[in-house]
C-alpha cells in the first residue's frame, strides 16, 4: 500500500472535504430534536449512496433514526471494520445565528463542526478515495443519533455491529494531537433525600431536613474520589427546599463517576448502596450507576495504534497516543474485547464550547491516515 498516493488522493478531495462538511454543520441537529439530526442523516445517506453505499435506517421515535452504511465488496469474506460516529450535538436549534459556520485564520467554526461533523466527512472522504484507489474492503459506518445524551437507543446496535467488526475506529476528535487509547468509564448517580417537612418558625422541632441530612451525604459521596485509583466522585448538581421559612422536605443531588478499570464499577456501586442515613427520619433513595464501562489500553487497541503510527511516519508526522476521562460509544466495543481505537476523527479545540473549531491543515493528513487505517486491517 502506497500511503503517498493516499495522500495525493484525499488532497485532491480538499474542496469536497470543505463543502461537505459546511452542508453537515449547517443542518443543526441536537439530540433532543429527532426531525433535524434525521435530516442530517439523510444528507449523509445521500452521500453515502453517491459512493455505493448501501443504507439501513433504524428508525426511532425518542431520538432520531440511527444510520447504517455498508461500503466494500457485498459478499466478502472479510470482517469489516467498524467507523463509529454520532450526527447529534449539544448545541440546540438555531445556534448557528450566534455561532455561524465561518473559515477563518485556519480554522472552521461552527456548532458540531469538532464534535464530530468533521469526522463523519473524513469517514466519506478516506472510502472515497480508497474505492479511487481500488482498496476498497468491507466497511461499515455506524452513525449514532443518541450519543451526547447516553447512547440508550444505540448502544445495542452499536455492539451488535462491532462483534461482527475485526476492528473500531471512532471518528471522536483527536486528544490535541493524539490518537485516544484508553477512557475513563462514565456513571451517574441520583441520590434523593426525603425528609419531614415543617414551618422553621412555628414548629421548628417537627421538621427534619433533607438539606442538611444531604449536605452530610455529599461529604460522604465525595470522599469516595481516589485519585490514585483514577476514580473520581462529583457531585455536581444540588436541589431541594421551597422556601427559607420551610424546613425541607426533599432535596437531591445528581453525581457524576469517572473509573478507569472495569472492576471498579461493582466497587463503586456497593460504596453508594451503602449510605446510610444520619437523621433516621430521613430516607434515601439511590438510583442510577455506571453507564458507559471505561476502554482500557488492551493488547489489541496497543497493536492499532502502533500500526497507526507507524503509517503517520509514512505519511510525514509523528503520532502520539493519549488518555480520557471523557466517554464515547468506544467505551462499549471495548469493554466486548474488539480492538478499538478512538479520537480518529479532527484536530481543533473547543467541542462543546462557543469557541468549537477545527484546524483544516490537520484535515487532510488525518483523513490520509484514517484511510491508510481502514486499507491496511485484517
Amino acid at each position: 500500500m502506497e500511503t503517498a498516493a493516499i495522500l495525493s488522493a484525499v488532497e485532491k478531495q480538499r474542496h469536497w472535504i470543505l463543502a461537505t462538511l459546511r452542508d453537515l454543520v449547517q443542518q443543526e441537529s441536537p439530540s433532543e430534536v429527532p426531525q433535524a439530526v434525521n435530516a442530517a442523516a439523510s444528507l449523509v445517506e445521500l452521500w453515502s449512496k453517491d459512493l455505493g453505499a448501501r443504507t439501513r435506517r433504524h428508525k426511532q421515535t425518542q431520538f432520531g433514526d440511527v444510520l447504517e452504511l455498508r461500503f466494500g465488496p457485498p459478499r466478502s469474506k472479510r470482517k469489516p471494520v467498524l467507523l463509529l460516529g454520532h450526527l447529534d450535538t449539544v448545541w440546540p436549534m438555531g445556534t448557528l445565528k450566534t455561532m455561524p459556520y465561518r473559515e477563518v485564520e485556519g480554522r472552521l467554526w461552527g456548532p458540531g463542526v469538532l464534535d464530530m461533523k468533521a469526522g463523519v466527512v473524513m469517514a466519506l472522504t478516506a472510502l472515497k478515495v480508497l474505492q479511487q484507489l481500488k482498496l476498497a474492503r468491507p466497511v461499515t459506518l455506524l452513525l449514532n443519533s443518541d450519543e451526547e445524551v447516553g447512547s440508550t437507543i444505540s448502544r445495542p446496535i452499536t455492539e451488535k455491529l462491532a462483534k461482527e467488526s475485526s476492528a473500531v475506529f471512532v471518528l471522536e476528535p483527536a486528544q490535541g494531537l493524539a490518537y485516544k487509547t484508553s477512557r475513563k468509564g462514565v456513571g451517574q448517580y441520583n441520590v434523593q433525600v426525603t425528609g419531614v417537612g415543617a414551618h422553621s418558625g412555628v414548629d421548628f422541632e417537627r421538621g427534619h431536613s433533607a438539606i442538611l441530612e444531604l449536605a452530610k451525604q455529599v461529604q460522604t459521596i465525595s470522599s469516595f474520589t481516589n485519585l490514585p485509583r483514577k476514580l473520581t466522585v462529583n457531585c455536581g448538581v444540588i436541589a431541594g427546599g421551597t422556601r427559607s421559612n420551610v424546613v425541607p422536605s426533599h432535596a437531591s443531588t445528581e453525581v457524576d463517576v469517572r473509573i478507569a478499570r472495569a472492576s471498579d464499577a461493582a466497587y463503586v456501586d456497593r460504596l453508594f448502596r451503602r449510605l446510610k442515613v444520619s437523621d433516621r427520619h430521613c430516607k434515601l433513595t439511590i438510583t442510577g450507576g455506571i453507564n458507559r464501562p471505561p476502554m482500557e489500553r488492551k493488547p489489541g487497541t496497543i497493536a492499532l495504534f502502533k500500526k497507526a503510527r507507524s503509517l503517520a511516519a509514512e505519511l510525514g508526522f509523528v503520532l502520539e497516543e493519549a488518555s480520557t476521562g471523557g466517554g464515547s460509544d468506544g467505551n462499549f466495543t471495548a469493554a466486548l474485547g474488539v480492538p478499538t481505537l478512538d479520537g480518529m476523527g479532527a484536530v481543533g479545540d473547543g467541542a462543546h464550547a462557543a469557541h468549537e473549531s477545527v484546524l483544516i491543515e490537520h484535515l487532510v493528513p488525518r483523513t490520509a491516515l484514517l484511510a491508510a487505517m481502514i486499507a491496511s486491517s485484517e
